[in-house]
């Protein structure tokens, strides 16, 4: 192996020395993804020694019916950035979008790497893979998107389904679904596989996954649709900056309205955040700085699965609350609460005059 190729292969912590990054920053970086996993802070440690010790990740990208939304998400990552990522987290050895080499070149660079590190790459799949007429509705390279993933995966380590359309199939798998698109894991059955949708996927869950695996040796715990807990884990509902809002009944009715204007809920509006798990409220997106339910429009629950049927139409409300029992809307809520406000006030009012006639006889 050449020297070269040695640094290539370093460790985490030797990719942020060699760079001139300071050990600050690198415990900065643990920091980060310690928060992203929801681990307390006792963990930094042990995250920082296991990138100090193990070598960085091979990853393999593979992009297949996709926009290349989550590629672009990745080019855009902030914390860290894209160049730390290739440069310092991972040993990117494939990726159609960001490399250099073309043809020929790219197809033997992936063959190489999959032959040189069998047993030890990590697959990222970008896009959902046709099945209908053999596969034909995408290929690359003279191959269809099914049989490269069967070859590629057969030496994986594990592979990562990266956005909702390598998860579950996305939009191309919508009705009536005319590729006979799915997603990775209604494919390949023999190897370890993390769902981690969204339109696009947040690029820190990719890293902390990432970071996870070498952290511990294990992919992190998963819910029942193959996604990480600590990313989707709880509903965009629960930590949402509009939540009091809806517990108040006060609901954007149109688009522009002042409750539009002031923050309110965007239930009525078709926001799909009761049903949907994701930690875009706590990560957010373009450098943490906003999300679309903060930014003014309403969760389309990108990250569930078949969500372009399930939850469309986008503008439309769903006509139940989840967790307030089944036969309670969010009309209801409000009416409620506001009955209950002004029954508050009653009885604060009757017993201000109770009050008021006990300290005259008192007198």
């Amino acid at each position: 192996m050449e020297k070269g190729e040695d640094m290539d292969q370093g460790t985490v912590y030797e990719s942020f020395r060699r760079r001139g990054f300071s050990r600050r920053d690198f415990l900065r970086f643990c920091t980060i993804m310690s928060a992203t996993l929801a681990l307390p802070s006792s963990f930094i440690p042990k995250i920082a020694e296991a990138l100090e010790k193990k070598q960085k990740p091979v990853l393999v990208w593979l992009e297949f019916q996709d926009c290349a939304g989550n590629t672009e998400a990745l080019l855009r990552a902030s914390s860290p950035t894209v160049k730390e990522i290739v440069l310092d987290v991972l040993a990117l050895e494939y990726h159609e979008t960001v490399m250099a080499a073309a043809g020929m070149q790219a197809e033997q660079a992936l063959k190489d790497a999959i032959t040189k590190y069998k047993g030890q790459y990590l697959v990222a799949v970008e896009g959902s893979i046709p099945l209908n007429d053999d596969g034909v509705y995408c290929c690359i390279g003279g191959k269809s998107a099914k049989d490269i993933l069967r070859e590629v995966a057969e030496g994986a380590a594990a592979i990562l389904a990266m956005g909702t359309c390598a998860a579950y199939g996305g939009l191309p798998a919508a009705e009536p679904n005319p590729t006979g698109a799915v997603g990775v894991r209604d494919l390949i059955k023999n190897k370890p596989i993390v769902n981690l949708p969204g339109c696009p996927v947040n690029v820190e869950n990719i890293t902390a996954t990432i970071v996870h695996y070498l952290t511990f040796g294990t992919l992190p715990p998963l819910d029942a649709q193959g996604r990480p807990l600590f990313a989707y884990g709880k509903r965009i509902h629960d930590n949402c900056e509009r939540r009091s809002h809806f517990d108040a009944g006060q609901f954007v009715r149109q688009w522009g309205d002042e409750g539009h204007r002031q923050g309110w809920c965007l239930y009525e509006m078709g926001c799909k955040g009761p049903e949907t798990f994701k930690n875009c409220p706590r990560v957010k997106y373009n450098e943490g700085t906003s999300w679309p339910v903060g930014a003014g429009h309403g969760c389309i629950g990108c990250a569930e699965p078949a969500f372009w049927d399930k939850m469309s139409p986008f503008y439309r409300r769903l006509p139940r609350t989840p967790g307030f029992g089944v036969e309670t809307t969010a009309d209801k809520i409000g009416a409620g609460l506001a009955i209950a406000t002004g029954a508050a006030i009653a009885v604060h009012g009757i017993g201000r005059i109770l009050s008021g006639g006990r300290k005259e006889k008192e007198d």
